[in-house]
């Protein structure tokens, strides 16, 4: 009942342990009951990665809250530390004003002393001559030099008395200043003590914030990795589903929108545009070509339904030094067992080549690139005229183009590369490539969104 990749597959899925106990009875299914088994095995996967992306947001908000503060907390102590550092400056600085100020009360006191010995000495001078009698100062001296060294003693006193005065008052203002001084002093330091409990409160709270931060930081990676493990669940069904499907020829559109959601959980491509892609290359698999290659020398054929026979039906081997796509032809068809001689390919436009191949409409050549992809994804040897290998490579050329980001230039892109190669916006058929491919597969890809949407309700 089995395919060998499909054995493989549910015997991956019991060892790895990833699926409940109840798929393990899957081998005792028809088809049609394991689908939907898988189905709703997926539905209900598909609930628990939307749920996981929930809180994995959540827990994302929680980080960015707490790197924010953390932030925050290491700002503030790098702030409170330039404080402090500035702080300690002002307190060395008024250590040192106060020192000076100290020295100078010093050496005030000393001209407090020296003005007070000069007063004392001219009031010794002037009491004595005070006491001198007055025969004596007639008989040594006249009257008026008597009273001109009177006069001076007084007017130095007077001097003596001002400096003195002066200099008790510079005393006061010194000590004074040294008093704001010592105060600023005291002030800075408790202003220091107290920048330095608040850096070490806010340095505990990081480190508390970090603690929470590596906690939520452990539970968000447990949840990514959960998510990581049901959406492995998830491919594996999907995988299972794919090969279910088994459609060997055209595929109805709600099979081709099965085949192109597995082919969107593997390359991120949106089902509507691969669709509208193959809706435009074959009709979803109802035209893969009418011409069959006939002279690999010369590339030319024949139309399948009428013998006419046509030229440039598959490039030739060898055309201008070149490898062509016969070469390539000959061997896929080869060692798929098909005759490359009737095995139908498309045939040339009124310009160009034919002979793509299959629902995808790949040349040759271009297949070749993607084969190994293919057959590392489903693990069988993939055949461009087999519907779900032509869908999955059709989405890995268009995810190589960047229609994975699901924006319309990105998807226009990626469609028109398919259709021209990366270089179509510098071919002199681009207005024509758009008009003919580009635009109307977009139009496509639009009605098929509404179409999808309808479905799934």
């Amino acid at each position: 009942m089995f395919s060998r990749f499909s054995k493989i597959v549910i015997i991956c899925l019991v060892a790895s342990a990833l699926v409940l106990p109840e798929l393990f009875i899957l081998a005792d299914m028809s088809p049609a009951e394991e689908r939907a088994a898988l189905e709703e095995e997926l539905r209900r996967l598909e609930e628990e990665i939307a749920h996981y992306d929930q809180e994995i947001g959540k827990t994302a908000e929680e980080k960015e809250t707490l790197q924010n503060r953390i932030y925050i907390l290491r700002n503030t102590i790098q702030k409170l530390e330039a404080q402090i550092n500035q702080s300690n400056i002002v307190i060395n600085d008024l250590a040192l004003q106060i020192n000076d100020t100290e020295e100078s009360i010093e050496d005030t006191i000393l001209e407090i002393e020296k003005a007070k010995d000069r007063l004392a000495l001219i009031l010794r001078t002037v009491n004595e001559e005070d006491q001198r009698p007055l025969l004596g100062i007639l008989l040594s001296e006249g009257f008026s030099e008597f009273f001109e060294n009177l006069a001076a003693l007084e007017a130095l006193n007077i001097d003596n008395q001002k400096l003195l005065d002066d200099i008790k008052s510079l005393k006061e203002y010194l000590e004074n200043q040294k008093k704001n001084l010592d105060e600023e002093k005291d002030s800075t330091e408790k202003q220091v003590a107290l920048q330095t409990l608040q850096k070490q409160q806010s340095t505990a709270a990081r480190q508390e914030v970090e603690e929470l931060l590596k906690i939520t930081e452990t539970e968000y990676q447990r949840i990514i990795k959960e998510k990581e493990n049901t959406q492995l669940q998830a491919q594996q069904i999907r995988s299972r589903i794919f090969e279910l499907i088994g459609v060997p020829d055209a595929p109805t559109f709600g099979e081709a929108y099965e085949i192109a959601k597995y082919v969107e959980s593997v390359t991120g491509v949106r089902p509507a545009l691969l669709l509208a892609v193959l809706t435009q290359e074959s009709n979803l698999g109802k035209n893969v070509g009418q011409c069959y290659l006939k002279d690999p020398e010369t590339g030319s054929g024949v139309v399948a339904y009428n013998g006419r026979e046509v030229d440039n039906v598959m490039k030739p081997m060898g055309l201008g030094g070149r490898k062509g796509d016969v070469e390539d032809f000959i061997a896929i068809t080869t060692a798929l067992g098909r005759d490359p001689f009737s095995t139908p390919i498309s045939c040339p436009m009124s310009y160009g080549y034919g002979g793509a191949m299959g629902p995808a409409q790949f040349i040759p050549t271009t297949w070749v690139l993607f084969r190994d992809k293919v057959f590392e994804i489903t693990g069988q040897e993939p055949d461009p005229w087999n519907i779900k290998d032509a869908f999955l490579a059709a989405g890995l050329y268009l995810k190589n183009g960047g229609a994975a980001k699901q924006d319309y230039n990105s998807e226009f892109n990626a469609v028109m590369s398919y259709f021209a190669g990366g270089g179509w916006s510098w071919s002199s058929y681009k207005e024509i490539y758009m008009r003919d491919y580009g635009y109307p597969v977009m139009r496509i890809a639009a009605n098929y969104t509404v179409e999808i949407a309808e479905l799934e309700k």
